[in-house]
C-alpha cells in the first residue's frame, strides 16, 4: 500500500446508479466505528480521509430511492489506500458501459497499490478492467453463470464468500463484506477495535474474518486439486463420522499422504480444518436456529453434547450455551 506522509488513511467509496446504498454505509459506519474506538486509546492514531466519488458530480439514485452526493468526480480524487466497490441491483452490464472512466480508474488505482474491495454484482466493475484475471474471485450467486461467460480468465469461485489476492477483495454478499471490513480495522487499528466493531455490527450473524479466510481463503492459494476436492468434502460432510483412514481410502491415497499434502497445502492437518469446520458450523447454528445443543453437536458431525462443549471451552473459552446467549443478546432483547 502506498504510504501517505499525512498520517491518514484514505477511503473512497465509489458511486454509481442502482447501487445499493448499505454497501456504501455500512462500511463507513464501521470504519468510523473502529477509528473512534482506536482515537480513544490514542489520540495519535491515523484519521481516516472517506472521499465518495463517480464519473461526474451528478447525485447517484440507489436502489433505496436515496440520492447520494459525490464529493469528487475520479479524475480529481486523491489516490486513495482503499477502495469500495458497491453491489447493484440489477444486471451490471448496462452499467458497465455507463462508466468507463470508473472502470479505467480502478485499474490505474490498483497499479498504484491501492486495494480495492468489491461486493456482489460490484466486482463486475474490477473483472471489467481486467486486473481480475487470473486472481480468484466471487460474486452474488445469481450472476455466477453470467459471470464465467463474460469474464472467463478470472479464477471464479462461486462456492466461497470471500476472495483475496493482491489487493483484491470479493464479498459474495453484504455479511461477507462486512467481515473484510472488520478485516481492513484490524490491519489499520488493531485487534481490539477490530473485535469492538464485530461486537457491536455483527457478532451474532458471522464467523470471524479470519477464519472464514483460513477455512475458505487458502483454497484459493494453493495448487493442490486433490486437497481442494477434500476440502469441498469436508466442508459438505460435517456430521460423517469417516475416520482419516476411511477419508483417506475415499481418495484413493494413504492416511500419511493425505496429512502430508493436506499441511503443506493449508498448513494444518486435515483433523484440525475438519474442527475448525465444524466449529463454526456450530456457531452458525447456535446463533441463527432454534436447534438444541445436543442436536446441533450430532448436526456438526460430533457423537455428544459434551464433545461440542469441550471444544468451545477449549476454543473460545465459552460453552455453546453462552455462546448462544452472547451472540443473540442483541437479536432478541427489547
Amino acid at each position: 500500500m502506498q504510504t501517505n506522509h499525512d498520517n491518514k488513511i484514505r477511503v473512497a467509496l465509489v458511486l454509481y446508479d442502482h447501487m445499493l446504498s448499505t454497501s456504501v454505509s455500512l462500511p463507513v459506519e464501521m470504519l468510523r466505528a473502529g477509528e473512534a474506538f482506536a482515537l480513544r486509546k490514542n489520540r495519535k492514531t491515523k484519521r481516516l480521509s472517506i472521499e465518495m466519488l463517480s464519473e461526474n458530480l451528478t447525485p447517484v439514485t440507489t436502489r433505496a430511492l436515496i440520492k447520494l452526493q459525490p464529493d469528487k468526480t475520479v479524475e480529481e480524487a486523491h489516490n486513495p489506500d482503499y477502495i469500495f466497490i458497491p453491489s447493484l441491483w440489477r444486471n451490471p452490464r448496462p452499467l458497465l458501459k455507463k462508466y468507463p472512466k470508473m472502470i479505467k480508474w480502478l485499474r490505474d488505482m490498483w497499479h498504484q497499490d491501492a486495494i480495492l474491495v468489491s461486493g456482489g454484482t460490484g466486482v463486475c466493475f474490477v473483472a471489467e478492467s481486467g486486473i481480475l484475471d487470473n486472481h480468484p474471485a466471487t460474486t452474488h450467486w445469481h450472476y455466477v453463470e453470467q459471470f464465467k461467460r463474460d469474464y472467463p480468465k478470472v479464477l471464479l469461485k462461486p462456492d466461497f464468500f470471500i476472495t483475496q489476492s493482491e489487493g483484491l477483495y470479493c464479498a459474495a454478499s453484504l455479511n461477507a463484506l462486512a467481515d473484510i471490513v472488520v478485516h481492513i480495522i484490524h490491519q489499520i487499528y488493531g485487534e481490539e477495535a477490530a473485535q469492538h466493531v464485530e461486537r457491536n455490527f455483527s457478532h451474532e450473524i458471522r464467523k470471524p474474518y479470519e477464519e472464514q479466510r483460513y477455512l475458505e481463503g487458502n483454497v484459493d492459494r494453493h495448487p493442490d486439486e486433490l486437497i481442494t476436492q477434500v476440502q469441498f468434502w469436508m466442508r459438505t460432510n460435517l456430521s460423517s463420522s469417516l475416520s482419516l483412514i476411511e477419508l483417506s481410502k475415499q481418495f484413493s491415497v494413504s492416511s500419511r499422504t493425505l496429512t502430508r499434502r493436506f499441511k503443506a497445502a493449508t498448513g494444518t492437518t486435515p483433523s484440525e480444518y475438519w474442527q475448525k469446520l465444524r466449529l463454526g458450523a456450530a456457531q452458525d447454528l447456535l446463533s441463527s436456529s432454534n436447534l438444541s445443543i445436543q442436536e446441533i453437536a450430532f448436526e456438526v458431525g460430533f457423537q455428544d453434547q459434551a464433545s461440542l462443549t469441550r471444544l468451545f471451552k477449549l476454543t473460545l473459552n465459552l460453552t455453546p450455551r453462552e455462546y448462544r446467549a452472547t451472540v443473540r443478546k442483541k437479536l432478541f432483547s427489547q
